[in-house]
């Protein structure tokens, strides 16, 4: 096929580019906010709504992945604006832009976050359960409703709602790396808050399922079947990097150091992938042991 990708060179864009070019022999185009300076290369400009669809031309499937990182900056109401903003109105410009073309694509895959659920205890949730409360539900609300016109001109439309990327190089997880190699890392708060996973060899390959399975659409999670606490994610880290892990950071802490983000890090989230394993999707790192070393390897 013919793929198009927004937020290609981020931690998962790099990755599945460099998946679908080895992996399946796939052409792909990369979608840039600059002039392009390769032949793979196509102009966009969220900001002014404006995609050149003549270089989309061709394209049988598009995964849109572009978005401010939520835990990049302290949440600022500015930046606060970015991150609704770059994931709203970039979603709605490139749906529109889609839906108008002569030869829409068959299927758009546009990154969504278990952030839509919120807080969910120790409560198990899958795809059924309604949006929670708060800022990052009601940011995902948006992002996944800016994909309507898409939808309404019949492209197959898939929200990858992703959890935490077991990742070394990069993403929340790649912040954990460091600290745990010199024996700093702890659990965060009490420790009891649910974490969902994803290893990112799991992520790339279910990207690649959501385009391949025809008859997937609408919210998918993607998360590995067993979620963990943040208690048992530390003792993991430290035995897989072999570091102690004697220095919690207290609640009262990570508030002061991260402002409105500290509820969402001590929240807990114990979400889990039922329509990716119904759809016949088969991990490769289903357990945060596996995840862990596969990411430190």
């Amino acid at each position: 096929m013919r793929i198009a990708i927004t937020g290609s060179t981020g931690l998962i864009g790099t990755a599945l580019v460099q998946s679908l070019r080895t992996g399946g022999g796939h052409e792909v185009v990369r979608l840039v906010r600059r002039a392009p300076t390769a032949a793979d290369e196509v102009r966009w400009d969220p900001g002014r709504q404006e995609v050149d669809t003549a270089g989309l031309a061709g394209c049988e499937a598009v995964v849109h992945l572009a978005g401010a990182g939520v835990g990049d900056h302290r949440w600022t109401a500015a930046y606060k604006q970015e991150i609704r903003d770059s994931r709203v109105l970039g979603t709605r410009t490139l749906a529109t832009a889609l839906a108008a073309m002569d030869t829409p694509p068959r299927v758009l895959v546009c990154g969504s976050a278990i952030g839509y659920y919120g807080d969910t205890g120790e409560r198990r949730t899958d795809e059924n359960a309604p949006a929670g409360h708060g800022f990052l539900p009601e940011v995902c609300v948006a992002w996944e409703d800016a994909a309507k016109p898409a939808q309404d001109a019949g492209i197959r439309t898939v929200f990858a709602r992703t959890g935490l990327v077991v990742a070394r190089a990069g993403g929340a997880w790649g912040r954990l790396f460091p600290v745990f190699r010199l024996g700093l890392g702890g659990r965060l708060g009490d420790g009891s808050q649910y974490w969902s996973f994803i290893s990112l060899d799991d992520h790339i390959a279910a990207l690649r399922h959501l385009l391949d399975t025809e008859d997937l659409a609408g919210p998918v999670n993607l998360t590995a079947p067993e979620p963990v606490t943040n208690r048992e994610v530390t003792a993991v880290m430290g035995k897989v990097l072999n570091r102690p892990t004697l220095f919690p950071v207290p609640a009262p802490v990570l508030r002061i150091a991260l402002g409105e983000f500290a509820g969402d890090v001590l929240g807990s989230q114990r979400v889990v992938p039922r329509r990716l394993l119904d759809s016949g999707f088969a991990f490769r790192h289903p357990r945060i042991m596996e995840a862990v070393r596969a990411a430190a390897a």
